[in-house]
């Protein structure tokens, strides 16, 4: 239960319908779009599009998207991948014939196929009842007349000055008067309105094989990249099967690997054999045992999730009961593991989450990313597109599963998550933050399941993350549990910036209500009616 007398927020209550986003604008567009009879699959487009103008850093038609739907909240879910895969050119005899001994992150081999543009296409034609025209309105309006810069979003923005300056197009789009937008300054992009509306007009193909794609690969060409027009062209979103694991009663559904929802489950399945709810949630035995199963779960993130079109993917062996048993049997509680190797690992990044519920409970979690901040820092001149970068996963190392092959689709980080039980969802939750969003997940559904929090009280929770052999704390975890922690051999430092985000929606079928968190390490809100 809340303390009224300390800072927070409330959690949100609604019956008819709820979306929670990391941009207030974003949450008031899923609502707008509900109020006007759209449905769960209607208003996470029309807001993640928003947000690809709002919160320009974390995501956009540059990028790619991952979501589970679950129509009046039947299960199992249904799962979209929408991830780009790399150009037909590309392998890693010819990426290594050109001198790289790894993919730059702002390199433009780092930039695969998005995928964005087509999963909201393919969703919206089978589950949506509005057209792409209708539902992108609001972000070309956003993106034509202006918004004002929200302080999280500010913050991120000046952090990458940098990388912005490295492309003239992103320089002249993104740091008006050579510097990033202040909190409350109106910011406008003028060139993606106009690629916007002409999506709305003409459909996915105005992206994937006309004007947009054009000045995407040309752009890319100068710069020395390998995609060509029939890659883009080519591009379609693939409906997967979902995968899962009981976590004390509950069932925890994900994507499956490119992506790395796998990991969140193993995490699970190794958290399951301890009493989770004697222990203090914000204490150093908690803690210690979540960054152990994390640090074995990442271990095998490293040397065994790839794309599953290209290489074996174990998931039945690393999901069974028996290999969680295995991989407990290295934990010990009164010591930290030596050190394990985690080559291959992606970095903490940018990406948004969102999910909706409606009056008929059709529940979708649902995320979109470009990787990292502002993707490659690469912008199209034209189009006024920032180009995702998650090529940069790729291994230069024809033996390792990662490896860059032509149409591969590289490890991906973004997950969204749904909880249910029995045969219908209970909540969509998602936690943002590339490398740290598997252990956001078990780290989220822990605090909900084992501690009885709320959604907003389970985002609001303290987080610690492991990684690059330290492990860093937020500022609300005490003292004490910190020197406990470096007591048990973990190296700790203070998180020099805060851990991920998230938004989640629980669903109360009896008494007919919906509760909805919003992470308050971004701007966010979720809102019910």
């Amino acid at each position: 239960m809340r303390d009224f007398q300390l800072p927070g927020r409330s959690t949100a209550y609604g019956i008819q319908g709820m979306a929670a986003t990391s941009q207030p604008l974003a949450t008031q567009t899923a609502i707008e779009v509900l109020n006007a009879g759209g449905n769960a699959v209607d208003a996470a487009v029309a807001a993640c599009a928003v947000l690809g103008v709002v919160e320009p850093q974390s995501t956009g038609i540059g990028g790619d998207c991952f979501a589970l739907y679950a129509p009046q909240g039947r299960i199992p879910p249904i799962a979209i991948n929408g991830s780009g895969f790399a150009p037909g050119a590309a392998t890693v005899e010819k990426l290594l014939n050109l001198g790289l001994e790894q993919i730059d992150y702002q390199s433009p081999h780092a930039v695969t196929v998005p995928g964005a543009v087509d999963a909201w296409s393919q969703l919206l034609s089978d589950y949506g009842s509005k057209s792409l025209d209708e539902l992108l309105q609001p972000a070309i309006q956003f993106a034509e007349n202006g918004f004002s810069v929200s302080p999280r979003i500010a913050m991120d923005w000046a952090a990458n000055v940098g990388k912005l300056s490295t492309c003239p197009n992103s320089k002249r789009i993104f740091l008006p008067g050579g510097q990033a937008p202040r909190v409350g300054d109106i910011h406008r992009q003028p060139e993606l309105a106009d690629s916007l509306k002409s999506i709305a007009q003409n459909g996915r193909d105005a992206f994937y094989s006309g004007p947009i794609g054009e000045d995407i690969v040309t752009h890319l060409s100068k710069l020395g990249g390998l995609m060509t027009m029939d890659d883009i062209a080519s591009y379609r979103a693939q409906y997967v099967e979902p995968i899962k694991t009981n976590y004390r009663g509950f069932d925890v559904y994900e994507c499956p690997p490119n992506g790395q929802g796998i990991i969140a489950l193993i995490m699970l399945n190794i958290l399951q054999g301890y009493d989770m709810a004697a222990l203090d949630p914000n204490g150093s035995e908690r803690l210690h045992l979540e960054i152990e199963a994390a640090r074995l779960a990442y271990r095998d993130r490293a040397q065994l999730i790839a794309d599953p079109d290209a290489i074996a993917v174990p998931s039945a062996l690393l999901l069974s009961p028996s290999y969680a048993d295995g991989l407990r049997g290295h934990i010990k509680r009164d010591s930290a593991m030596e050190a394990l190797p985690l080559a291959g690992e992606t970095e903490h990044r940018d990406t948004v989450y969102l999910t909706v519920v409606d009056s008929e409970r059709n529940a979708i979690s649902f995320i979109n990313s470009t990787f990292h901040s502002f993707g490659s820092g690469i912008c199209t001149p034209k189009s006024g597109v920032i180009l995702q970068n998650r090529g940069a996963s790729f291994v230069l190392n024809a033996e390792h599963p990662n490896c860059i092959a032509p149409g591969k689709r590289p490890m991906h980080t973004i997950i969204p998550g749904m909880l249910s039980q029995g045969d219908r969802a209970v909540m969509p939750f998602g936690v943002m933050g590339g490398h740290y969003q598997a252990v956001g997940h078990a780290h989220f559904l822990t605090n909900f399941i084992d501690y009885g929090m709320d959604p907003q009280e389970a985002l609001d929770s303290p987080r610690a993350f492991f990684y690059e052999g330290a492990l860093s704390l937020e500022n609300g975890i005490g003292k004490a549990t910190a020197t406990a922690l470096a007591g048990l051999g973990h190296t700790v430092k203070a998180a020099n910036a805060p851990i991920g985000g998230g938004q989640a929606i629980h669903i109360d079928w009896q008494r007919g209500t919906l509760a909805g968190g919003s992470d308050p390490r971004k701007d966010g809100c979720a809102l019910g009616y």
